[in-house]
């Protein structure tokens, strides 16, 4: 199981609540594109209608543009894969205020591309303070130790043999 794409920032913008697996149809020259590596989710969300969920402004370029016809849409909606079940929790939550379901990455499971999809709630710009300053923190933390481990053993060194 390897990550194609990823939506970078998602866990940073959002605060993530609940995750799925969904399927996703392609072209062909998607799948060759996304195995490449190629491809984009921000900006990209999920829209639940008529009992089907909709990938809606994730770009997925060409595989080779020279090869493909002149009416292929890179941003075009996608239809994604999905139990009823899961469908009808998807379009719950989607409903509710404040929620909204993203992608948070595509990858292979198999021979099969699948998207993780995220329920999640926007954060705030104090939300997104607080959680650099918590990521710097721990920098700080794991540089302290690491240089007092450093320091512990140059000061043991000529103590410490290796047979």
């Amino acid at each position: 199981m390897s990550n194609l794409i990823e939506h970078k920032k998602a866990h940073f913008d959002y605060e993530i609540l609940e995750q799925f697996e969904a399927g996703i149809q392609l072209f062909g020259t998607e799948v060759k594109s996304l195995r490449d590596h190629r491809g984009k989710l921000e900006g990209a969300h999920v829209s639940v209608r008529g009992g089907e969920a909709f990938l809606l402004n994730a770009e997925i370029p060409a595989y080779q543009p020279g090869n493909t016809s002149g009416d292929y849409e890179p941003k075009r909606n996608r239809r994604l894969l999905l139990t009823k079940k899961e469908l009808a929790e998807l379009a719950t939550q989607e409903e509710k205020a404040g929620l909204t379901i993203i992608p948070l990455s595509m990858y292979n499971k198999g021979r099969v591309i699948k998207v993780r999809l995220g329920i999640a709630r926007g954060k705030k710009k104090g939300d997104k303070r607080a959680s650099i300053m918590k990521r710097e923190h721990l920098r700080d933390i794991a540089r302290e130790v690491k240089q007092s481990v450093t320091r512990e053993a140059k000061r043991l060194g000529s103590r410490l043999r290796l047979d």
